[in-house]
């Protein structure tokens, strides 16, 4: 039996994409004024947004699941009063992480102040290649003594442990090779206005891999996955290779029966 004033588990008359999304609302309703006010029992977090005690508590928990807030004894300054303290939420690291902190805009700001300052596209450019530079020899390393077939596969996994959640799989027909998916980009919103960071990396894994490759999508233009065509080298040299034909068995006999006879 429900409490008066306690919402319905499933309201009527309201889809469940809908409910889904105000759930979502709620929940980060509750983690940005944790944000806001530091950390906060439930008493204070019911208070403030004007919900029950009940409902902030859900909320809390899934919070809590997703490792963005945890839970904590209550600071207490001057004699503490008998009982136990009360159990304050507060942001993870990951949470405060999850906020914007305006890290895209710094970045994107560094950078318009090089190529105003210090030469332009190029002065872009050769900040993106030095980037990549500092991070080459993880990458390497992750390659070395793999062979051609495997070496998009191993790359996908190095770009994995840097958070770009890559996977690498063969590419449709009529294309001989692989596709190299990178499904997340930590930098898209600063890719957006800064395409040098995507070029530099696409010159990067052509590098790595030994093979020209190709660009066919990006996260940072409006597209779902960043999409690299590798092609298979060896496939595509063997399909190109011209075809020897034979003589046929009838004009070799023909040959043989005309062979020794004088021209009419």
């Amino acid at each position: 039996m429900k409490n008066v004033g306690e919402a319905p588990e499933t309201p009527v008359g309201i889809p469940q994409e809908e409910l889904a999304t105000g759930e979502r609302s709620t929940r980060n309703r509750v983690a940005r004024s944790i944000l806001d006010h530091g950390p906060s029992t439930v008493a204070e977090l019911a208070g403030r947004l004007g919900l029950t005690q009940a409902a902030v508590r859900r909320h809390l928990d899934a919070l809590v699941a997703d490792d963005v807030v945890e839970a904590r004894e209550q600071r207490v300054y001057g004699a503490r009063a008998r009982g136990r303290p009360a159990k304050v939420f507060a942001l993870t690291d990951g949470g405060r992480d999850a906020f914007d902190q305006s890290y895209d805009v710094l970045a994107a700001d560094a950078l318009r102040f090089i190529a105003e300052r210090f030469g332009g596209d190029e002065a872009v450019v050769a900040f993106a290649r030095a980037r990549i530079a500092e991070q080459a020899a993880v990458y390497r390393r992750a390659l070395d003594g793999v062979g051609p077939e495997r070496r998009a596969e191993a790359l996908a996994r190095v770009l994995s442990a840097d958070g770009y959640a890559a996977t690498a799989r063969s590419a449709p027909l009529p294309q001989q090779g692989e596709q190299l998916c990178q499904h997340h980009c930590p930098v898209a919103h600063v890719a957006e206005k800064f395409p040098q960071l995507c070029d530099a990396e696409t010159e990067f894994f052509s590098q790595l891999l030994g093979t020209h490759v190709q660009r066919l999508a990006t996260i940072a233009h409006g597209d779902g996955v960043c999409t690299t065509f590798i092609p298979d080298v060896a496939k595509i040299a063997q399909a190109h290779q011209p075809v020897q034909t034979r003589p046929t068995t009838q004009t070799t006999h023909a040959s043989a029966s005309t062979a020794g006879r004088n021209p009419a």
